[in-house]
């Protein structure tokens, strides 16, 4: 077996240890158990094997892209599998754990404008590729078919089978956008009356990690409005007290955008007629935020 080959297959938990909502399931695809950590290394890896089978990723070329961090371990992870250098666009306000881990990988981090958040990294990145095409591969997460693809072919299926074809909503934040839009595109096709929600932050100003506030940002060109079926607005402090409960109740170190997407999950389980079965998404581990202060707030 191959490293990359440990990519998906991770289990789908129950999260019956936080709350029991009659008749209704909530189950939470464990991603954090991925071999970087986190959802990401499904798309980037998918990306990173279209380029070399492409020939776009020749030896002499550096991946580069914008990232707010996991996708970026993934790349940096990646390229020390398959020897290739890195450079990594990210906001210099990102935490010291995912700068960390990026470097511990090999990869060169570029520092950019930390109140221009992701979209400033992205516009940054595009600039440089613009002014030395030939030095890199690009593979230009947001936009790249080859991301929802890889959610489309695996996460989605795997959902599916773990469930026994009995999902009814499938509900999770959005970054790039590919996990929800590969994943909601396959579950239509399995049964058209699966609802497919997304998680979107309360406010443009949120500090939920990884986590897009579409109306506010640069929309991904992989985004199709038309397979969301609905949203839940979740607050940051939410997310907050989700990730501590995950934590604390139920054992699993999960990220902010993860304490999001369960928040989510319940109050749209609270609404559901029995029957339903709710999936959503463990984007990561909550190892890569430890020095965030939430995890000392609160008794939850």
């Amino acid at each position: 077996m191959e490293f990359i080959d440990l990519v998906g297959n991770t289990p789908l938990l129950s999260l019956d240890r936080l709350a029991l909502i009659d008749g209704v399931k909530i189950l939470a695809k464990a991603e954090l158990f991925n071999p970087s950590g986190s959802v990401k290394d499904r798309a980037a890896r998918a990306m990173i094997l279209d380029g070399l089978s492409q020939g776009a990723l020749g030896p002499e070329k550096t991946i580069i892209d914008a990232t707010s961090g996991n996708t970026g371990i993934a790349y940096a992870m990646l390229g020390a599998a398959f020897n290739r250098r890195v450079k990594l666009y990210l906001p210099a306000n990102a935490n010291i754990e995912r700068k960390s881990l990026i470097r511990a990988y090999g990869a060169e981090i570029v520092e950019t404008d930390p109140l221009e958040s992701s979209d400033g990294a992205f516009l940054t990145v595009k600039k440089a590729v613009a002014e030395n095409p030939d030095l890199y591969f690009f593979p230009d997460q947001y936009n790249n078919p080859a991301n929802p693809n890889a959610h489309y072919e695996a996460t989605a299926p795997e959902i599916w089978r773990q469930t026994d074809g009995q999902l009814t909503h499938f509900i999770c934040s959005l970054g790039t956008s590919g996990t929800f839009m590969g994943s909601a595109k396959r579950f239509k096709e399995y049964n058209s009356s699966i609802k497919t929600i997304i998680v979107q932050p309360d406010s443009p100003f949120h500090g939920i990690e990884g986590t897009k506030h579409m109306n506010s940002t640069i929309r991904p060109g992989i985004y199709q409005e038309s397979l969301v079926d609905g949203e839940i607005k979740v607050s940051t402090e939410q997310a907050y007290a989700m990730a501590r409960r995950l934590a604390r109740q139920a054992g699993i170190l999960a990220g902010i955008s993860s304490g999001a997407n369960v928040a989510a999950a319940f109050a749209l389980g609270e609404k559901l007629p029995k029957g339903s079965v709710v999936v959503t998404i463990l984007a990561d581990s909550g190892a890569r935020y430890l020095s965030e202060h939430f995890w000392r707030d609160g008794h939850d």
